[in-house]
C-alpha cells in the first residue's frame, strides 16, 4: 500500500488530488455534536495543501437515497473543515455536476474544496457494477490523484472507496495507515492478556466478531443491550430488555466455546432498570433501580450495567497488555444510565496496557463525557471498519488501495 509520504515525495505541487474522507459526523440540524472524524482527516488535507496540491474532499453522510437531501448536506461539515485548517474551504452544492466542475477548476494550489454528499448520487451505492463505476469515471475526471482516508468508510464496496482508486493513481492518508497498525496490533501482535468488551444494542451486530475473538482474546466482556440475550441464554428472567430470542442458540454456543477455549466470558451481574426508557431529547431525571442481573423484574428494562458489574468489568481491564472496547454498556446518551459506559473508559484509562475504543458510539461517547481521547492509545474513527477487519474479512476499500 502505497503511503501519502511516497506520494508526497513525488510531488503533488499543481496536482488535483481527490481525498475519500469520512466527515460522516452526528449532526443536530446543522450543528456538529462530535467532530471527531473531520479532525481525523486534518493532517491529510494540510498535508497535501502545505505541498501545494488542489485537494478535492469528499465524503457521504448519513443515508440519503441516491437523491439530494437538506439534511445530509455535507455543508456544515465543509465549514468545520474550514476552521480546523484555519483556510478558506470552497464548496460545491453537487457532486460531479456544474457546481462540482466549477469548484475544482477554481482551485488554487494548495486550496481545498468539499465537494457535496457523495451518497446523493445513486451510483455511489449501487450494487451494479456498471453503475457503481461510471460515477467513479465522473468522480476520477475532477482529479488526478487519489488518497483515501475515510477509514470509516473501507468495508463499503462504493464507487468512491472501491472503484475509484483503480482509476488514479493511489495512496492511503495518514489516518488510514494509523488505523490499520493499531488494527494489526489487535490481530497479528497481541500482547497479552488481551481483553476485549463489547457493548451496543443488538448481538446479531457483534456476532462474527466474537466468532472470531473466541479463538484470540483472553477475555470477553459483554455489556450494553446485548448482554440481555447472554442473561437470557443462562435461563435468567430479562424482563423487557432488549431481546433477540432467535440469537440465544448460537449465544449458548459461544458460551460453551469460550469455555472449551479458557476465553473468560465476563457477563454483568447487576442491571439499573426502569419501567421507562428514558427521554434521550429532554434528558429529564428517570426512575430506575439496581438489581442482580438474575432478578430483572418482568416488567422492567435492563439500561446500564450497576455498581458490582461496573467494578468487575474494571478488574478485568486491569492488567490487560492489549484493550479492544466497542460499544457503550448503557444507554449513555442519557446521564442517569452513562455511568457504566464512563466507568469503563476511567477502566482503560487507568490501564497500563494498549487501550483502542472502537469507533462509532463508543468513540463519540467517549468524548460526549468529557473524557481526553489523547489519553486512550487509539480512538478508531471507523466502528463497522474495526469490527469487519477484526472479523478477519477482506475490506473493499483497503484491498483498492493495495491493488
Amino acid at each position: 500500500m502505497k503511503t501519502i509520504d511516497e506520494l508526497l515525495a513525488e510531488g503533488v505541487s499543481g496536482k488535483r488530488v481527490f481525498v475519500r474522507a469520512d466527515l460522516n459526523v452526528p449532526l443536530d440540524g446543522t450543528t456538529i455534536t462530535d467532530d471527531g472524524r473531520i479532525r481525523a482527516v486534518v493532517p491529510t488535507v494540510k498535508a497535501l495543501a502545505d505541498a501545494g496540491a488542489r485537494v478535492v474532499v469528499a465524503s457521504h453522510l448519513g443515508r440519503p437515497k441516491g437523491a439530494p437531501e437538506a439534511k445530509f448536506s455535507l455543508a456544515p461539515a465543509a465549514a468545520r473543515l474550514g476552521e480546523l485548517l484555519g483556510a478558506d474551504v470552497a464548496f460545491a452544492t453537487d457532486t460531479v455536476g456544474d457546481s462540482a466542475t466549477a469548484t475544482v477548476a477554481g482551485l488554487a494550489d494548495g486550496q481545498v474544496a468539499v465537494i457535496e454528499n457523495l451518497r446523493f448520487n445513486a451510483g455511489e451505492t449501487s450494487k451494479d457494477d456498471a453503475e457503481r463505476g461510471a460515477f467513479a469515471d465522473q468522480l476520477a475526471a475532477l482529479a488526478d490523484v487519489y488518497v483515501g482516508d475515510g477509514f470509516g468508510a473501507v468495508h463499503r464496496k462504493h464507487a468512491s472507496v472501491f472503484d475509484l482508486p483503480g482509476k488514479l493513481p493511489h495512496a492511503a492518508g495518514y489516518l488510514i495507515a494509523t488505523e490499520v497498525g493499531v488494527l494489526k496490533k489487535l490481530t497479528d501482535d497481541v500482547k497479552r492478556p488481551y481483553t476485549v468488551i463489547l457493548g451496543g444494542a443488538k448481538v446479531s451486530d457483534k456476532l462474527a466478531v466474537i466468532d472470531e475473538l473466541l479463538g484470540k482474546a483472553d477475555r470477553l466482556l459483554i455489556g450494553g443491550g446485548m448482554a440481555y440475550t447472554f442473561l437470557k441464554a443462562k435461563g435468567y428472567e430479562v424482563g423487557i430488555s432488549l431481546l433477540q430470542e432467535d440469537q440465544i442458540p448460537t449465544v449458548l454456543e459461544y458460551m460453551e466455546r469460550a469455555e472449551k477455549n479458557g476465553v473468560e466470558l465476563v457477563l454483568p451481574v447487576d442491571v439499573l432498570v426502569s419501567t421507562d426508557f428514558p427521554d434521550l431529547k429532554t434528558k429529564a431525571p428517570a426512575t430506575f433501580e439496581t438489581v442482580d442481573a438474575d432478578k430483572i423484574p418482568a416488567d422492567m428494562e435492563g439500561l446500564d450495567i450497576g455498581p458490582k458489574s461496573r467494578e468487575l468489568f474494571a478488574a478485568k481491564i486491569a492488567d490487560a497488555e492489549t484493550v479492544f472496547w466497542n460499544g457503550p454498556v448503557g444507554v449513555a446518551e442519557h446521564p442517569d444510565y452513562a455511568g457504566g459506559t464512563a466507568s469503563i473508559a476511567r477502566a482503560l484509562l487507568n490501564c497500563d496496557g494498549f487501550t483502542v475504543v472502537g469507533g462509532g458510539d463508543s468513540a463519540a461517547a467517549v468524548r460526549n463525557l468529557g473524557f481526553d481521547e489523547n489519553a486512550f492509545g487509539h480512538i478508531s474513527t471507523g466502528g463497522g471498519a474495526s469490527l469487519e477487519y477484526l472479523e478477519g474479512k477482506t475490506l473493499p476499500g483497503l484491498a483498492a488501495l493495495e491493488g
